[in-house]
């Protein structure tokens, strides 16, 4: 359905000042006093330096948000990341560093020759880590998807220490999008580039410090997987765990590497040179987490794109891997800062063009072997719809089941989705919390119940939600529901919002009385 008269969200990307000492909020309604720690958000908060603008979304300077609460009320304040990004930026009052959309053009100072050199470097990675918070080790790390990560106090917000992934292991990056087990161990997926072409590499490590300084001593690569075209790997922004997998979907939006590499040289940003190919089926691929073995059957479905994953989880001999998908991978394109500034026409016609992520489950059956027979659904879970077929000795197709009903059209879809995830990752459970799309970003946040596929719907413009179980919690929804909603149409007019996970009620807001862009992701981090 065709949306007309979208409000512009302009104001959402717009560069702000940062707040680096603590200020009060206005709460209003009621905030629960067992709630201690600090909500810790991460996005894009400056798009320019000097007279040059980032070109993507994704590009901005990270900025760091924390809203401390405690005894019921909340303070906020903000910090750019120190990042050498933002410092050779600061200083020249220019783009210095290229980012995913857009290429530091050379410097005017420097003679022709030099210039002309200067554009066959190859791109240097950023270490501009505006994507999330993540914690290795019990430490707080910012991340994007280079092999940059910054350590980060996040009680002051401020800017630590650098640590390159390339330092302790064989990988040139790692997704912003940990998994981490109840003991604290952590798993990541990132690429490798060498002589042999690209390898995808699930990484694992280890949950304790030897001593304070470390980092990511002790991580290690647990396996190697080849891409289906070692020239054209697969774009991943993150992967799936279950209590023994780690899985692994080899989508199909690629990486043209020769594109990427001969960026600069054409001028041409990063990002060009990521594409959607309709004709790849989305590969999945099982490696069992004690072993590092990963399994020779293959699980085959369309050409889809996924950027987040809900939960995965065993039962019965099946792997129930569920996730929000969409079935077009045009999208990364879509967030050019010049679509999110539009408005009018432009604007409703940027979004109308657009595919939406919708929440589905796979049913993988985990024992297939030689004597497994063909033609036959191997989904035999009779309250799921989804289907397996066995099409060779080692291949599987899959068809999904929708883990929604119709109502969620309505709202745009489902992305940025949340789970009770410290009792309920790898385990069955019945809720999901995320965002609905009726414009370029969310426009409300949805609950949904897979009982029934019920969903419950309150209508905001907010970030990313998190899920904060009540401390005596019994049912999985018992707890609270943060995220941080801003209004295009008023300035100032931020807040963070807390909603009863259960009913689906505000419970409380804290007013923040300063501008906050729209970000991406978050986590909460309790006081000790």
């Amino acid at each position: 359905n065709k949306l007309k008269g979208l409000e512009s969200i302009a104001p959402l990307v717009r560069s702000v000042e940062e707040t680096p000492e603590p200020i009060a909020t206005e709460v209003c309604g009621t905030i629960p006093t067992w709630i201690r720690g600090s909500l810790l958000r991460n996005g894009p908060g400056k798009f320019e330096f000097g007279n040059q603008h980032y070109n993507h979304w994704f590009d901005g300077m990270a900025m760091l948000h924390q809203f401390k609460i405690e005894d019921g009320k909340v303070t906020y304040r903000s910090r750019f990341l120190q990042s050498d990004a933002y410092k050779k930026n600061s200083e020249r009052n220019r783009i210095m560093v290229s980012e995913f959309g857009t290429v530091a053009m050379p410097d005017p100072c420097k003679n022709f020759f030099l210039r002309f050199l200067s554009r066959f470097e190859m791109i240097e990675a950023t270490d501009n880590a505006s994507v999330s918070f993540v914690k290795y080790k019990g430490d707080c790390f910012v991340s994007t998807e280079t092999n940059y990560m910054y350590r980060v106090d996040p009680e002051s917000l401020e800017t630590q220490n650098k640590v390159d992934w390339t330092k302790f292991i064989a990988v040139n990056m790692a997704t912003a999008h940990p998994h981490t087990e109840p003991d604290g161990t952590t798993y990541n997926m990132g690429n490798s580039y060498g002589r042999k072409g690209a390898l995808y590499n699930i990484i694992k490590v280890p949950p304790m410090k030897n001593n304070p300084e470390e980092t990511l001593e002790g991580a290690k690569v647990l396996c190697s997987i080849v891409p289906a075209d070692k020239a054209r790997p697969s774009y991943y922004h993150s992967f799936a765990m279950s209590e023994n997998y780690v899985v692994f979907i080899e989508q199909s939006i690629k990486m043209d590497l020769l594109k990427i590499v001969t960026a600069k040289l054409r001028g041409k940003g990063i990002s060009e040179g990521i594409y959607w190919d309709p004709k790849q089926d989305t590969v999945f691929h099982l490696v069992d987490k004690h072993t590092g073995q990963t399994s020779s059957v293959k699980f085959h479905t369309k050409a889809l794109s996924v950027f987040h994953q809900i939960n995965a989880y065993e039962e019965d001999g099946f792997l129930m891997l569920d996730m929000c998908c969409s079935d077009n991978g045009e999208a990364i394109n879509t967030y050019v800062i010049q679509n999110l500034r539009k408005s009018g026409e432009a604007l409703d016609q940027a979004y109308n063009n657009m595919y939406r992520a919708f929440p589905r489950r796979f049913v993988l059956p985990l024992n297939v072997t030689n004597d497994t027979p063909t033609g036959v659904n191997l989904n035999t879970r009779p309250a799921s719809s989804a289907t397996s077929f066995k099409t060779a000795i080692d291949k599987v197709v899959c068809q999904f089941e929708d883990l929604h009903g119709e109502d969620l059209y309505e709202y745009g879809g489902l992305e940025f989705p949340q789970i009770n995830y410290s009792k309920f990752n790898t385990r069955p459970y019945r809720y999901f919390y995320g965002c609905g799309f009726r414009h370029l970003v969310g426009d409300s946040l949805l609950k949904i119940d897979l009982e029934g596929k019920k969903v419950k719907v309150s209508m905001f413009i907010p970030n990313f939600p998190v899920f904060v179980p009540s401390p005596d919690a019994v049912e999985e929804d018992d707890g609270v529901i943060l995220s941080v909603v801003v209004t295009p149409t008023e300035d100032k007019s931020t807040f963070l919002l807390v909603l009863n996970a259960k009913t689906w009620e505000e419970l409380g807001r804290a007013e923040v009385p300063v501008n906050i862009p729209y970000g991406f992701h978050g986590t909460f981090n309790p006081t000790a």
